[in-house]
């Protein structure tokens, strides 16, 4: 039986050798339905998606939140000033009279006015509506109504009124004042774009490679450029449109722990020791995306993975869809890796995954140093946060900052003039992965409201924002269980492991949100550290599912605990975990072998390839 696997829930079966999504869980979306089998009646409008607009001006598309909410949105992150309009063209099926509806939800609603706010123009007729301004929730917002008289050139425009963040994910022209518009779940939102923007009938490309790697952080490059140096056809997907993850020009973290034996691999696509934040990421962001191009890998960025298929406990694919066309991409191979840092691929494929922190009983992982904070009694939810980091720049003149009262619960009295890796959020409340937005947004609020409190005082008069990103950096998340589970102990006393491919000497580094004395905020961390005192090994047990033969996973998704993450989560060493895995998909082409094998029979061999011949562990 092949199963199109949807999530926990959810799945693609196969009928007739159609696609048809069903069942998929609440909150993640993937898939595809064929308007033959789709339960809808043809649609009554026409939906243009902001992600398809012609000039985005000076939004930002956010591509982060897809599998919570449906669709990829156009944000107006302008840190205080109005973007530019964002507008495309639509073609309308006749003239009349056409109902506007505007997908939106204001993302910091209260007792004041809310700070997304945006409007729309179509044909030069601004919509009475001020959108972004009627519910938390993503929603369609009415707009009232518009007479075309010429259907086959409509031009819309998206204007910012604030800079503070307002988003649109789609727009809907309805002849009916009260269309069926799908709200809350992500994948009948996702499944209804399909079926109205026609999307539904088009046929899935079809692509074979010898690997097929999702996630484009340090990670995912260190696979794909290991894979490809042995001659593998490879694929690497990636959600946003640059390389890089944490360390890319869009997040500005810069590259920590060693090399180890991969050197040769990360110095290509590592970054500087530059301050957190700076634009020096730049620089080494122009020196990733050069040898990504010219290591004959097939890079898909822009890409956002949404499904796979699995036949007989194996994965079969990976769907990813296009965010510039909407278009579906099929990706087969005999092996996969999964470096998306939330584990999506064997979340999908139904393999056992842990989130949050274990007893300190469980693994023996107490530190009577840090105590609760460091491991707690009771297994909870809590894990390490998500930093969004950020500048301002001292300039020539005065510069006004606008008044940011919905942003002040947050950040309460506390003034900033930059932000560094310990702004940071997490909460036994908020899921990393389904509440990331929410998680986002509340860094926002403390960015805005920290530097409003630090403009208040005339020395900062010439202080302005010069840099905030919107994009989260986590830290972790869902951790996928393999063979072997790394833990505290693993790394503290050094142990040995003959399978080891993976080496790193810094702390033990686990993060812990708390209110710091003095400053009562949540958005500030602290590092808890451990000293190992020399080197420590990750064995190549920990980088493939136990549950799903052919898959291994690279960087903060690798199989350990809450403490064992600590450690090795930082990004040279996620990157020899990506390099590693890349090696071992040569090793299961030749000996045509699952990565279980590999481990068990092969393991010499990989171990030359990463460059720990004659060393000893």
């Amino acid at each position: 039986m092949k199963n199109y696997q949807i999530g926990r829930r959810g799945f693609l079966r196969v009928v007739g050798g159609v696609g048809v999504l069903s069942a998929t869980a609440p909150g993640y979306c993937m898939g595809r339905e064929s308007e033959s089998t789709a339960s809808n009646p043809v649609a009554e409008g026409v939906l243009v998606e902001a992600s398809q607009f012609r000039d985005f001006g000076g939004w930002k598309l956010d591509t982060q939140h897809y599998q919570q909410m449906g669709g990829c949105y156009l944000l107006a992150h302008g840190m205080g000033s109005p973007v530019e309009d964002a507008r495309t063209e639509v073609k309308l099926p006749e003239a009349g009279t056409w109902n506007v509806w505007v997908r939106t939800r204001d993302w910091c609603q209260g007792q004041w006015k809310s700070p997304g706010r945006f409007r729309v123009t179509i044909n030069n007729e601004t919509l009475s509506s001020d959108f972004g301004t009627e519910d938390t929730h993503w929603h369609w917002q009415k707009g009232g109504s518009v007479e075309i008289t010429d259907p086959a050139d409509v031009q819309i425009q998206l204007s910012d009124l604030t800079g503070f963040d307002g988003r649109c994910d789609a727009i809907y022209f309805s002849k009916s004042s009260t269309p069926s518009l799908p709200t809350d779940d992500a994948g009948e939102v996702v499944r209804w774009k399909d079926q109205t923007s026609g999307r539904s009938s088009w046929k899935v490309e079809e692509k074979k490679f010898d690997l097929v790697i999702v996630g484009g952080g340090i990670s995912g490059c260190g696979a794909a450029l290991a894979a490809r140096s042995q001659g593998l056809k490879v694929a690497l997907i990636q959600d946003r449109p640059i390389f890089g993850g944490n360390a890319s020009e869009e997040i500005r973290v810069h590259t920590l722990g060693i090399h180890g034996r991969a050197g040769g691999i990360l110095q290509q696509i590592d970054t500087e020791h530059y301050p957190n934040g700076s634009e020096l990421a730049r620089k080494d962001q122009k020196k990733r995306e050069a040898a990504m191009a010219a290591s004959g890998v097939e890079l898909f960025s822009g890409h956002i993975a949404c499904g796979l298929s699995k036949n007989d406990g194996r994965i079969e694919s990976v769907e990813a869809r296009e965010v510039a066309t909407g278009r579906l991409r099929r990706f087969y191979a005999p092996v996969f890796v999964d470096a998306t840092g939330d584990g999506w691929l064997g979340y999908w494929a139904g393999a056992e995954y842990r989130i949050g922190r274990e007893s300190h009983t469980e693994f023996d992982e107490a530190w009577p140093k840090h105590g609760d904070l460091w491991s707690p009694e009771t297994p909870d939810q809590r894990v390490m946060g998500t930093s969004v980091l950020w500048n301002a720049e001292k300039t020539s003149q005065r510069s006004v900052f606008p008044d940011v009262p919905w942003a002040m619960p947050v950040a309460k009295d506390h003034e900033a003039t930059a932000g560094e890796w310990y702004w940071e959020y997490s909460d036994n409340d908020l899921d990393q992965v389904k509440d990331a937005e929410l998680i986002r947004d509340h860094m926002l609020r403390a960015i805005y409201g920290s530097f409003s409190n630090a403009k208040r005082h005339p020395k900062n008069a010439p202080w302005a924002l010069k840099w905030v990103s919107f994009v989260g950096g986590k830290r972790e998340s869902r951790r996928l269980i393999g063979d072997h589970i790394y833990t505290m102990k693993d790394a503290s006393e050094r142990r040995s492991f003959e399978d080891a491919v993976v080496v790193e000497t810094r702390e033990i580094d686990s993060h812990y949100q708390q209110v710091l004395k003095g400053n009562p905020v949540d958005f500030l961390s602290k590092a808890l550290f451990y000293k190992t005192g020399g080197e420590y090994f990750v064995p190549f047990r920990s980088l493939y599912s136990k549950d799903i033969d052919n898959l291994m996973m690279a960087g903060r998704c690798f199989s350990c605990s809450h403490i064992g993450l600590a450690g090795p989560r930082v990004m040279n060493t996620c990157g020899q975990m990506g390099v590693a895995t890349g090696y071992a998909a040569a090793l299961c082409k030749s000996h045509q072998a699952t990565p279980r094998e590999v481990g068990k029979k092969h393991m010499q061999e990989l171990r030359r390839l990463i460059g720990f011949e004659d060393q000893s562990t």
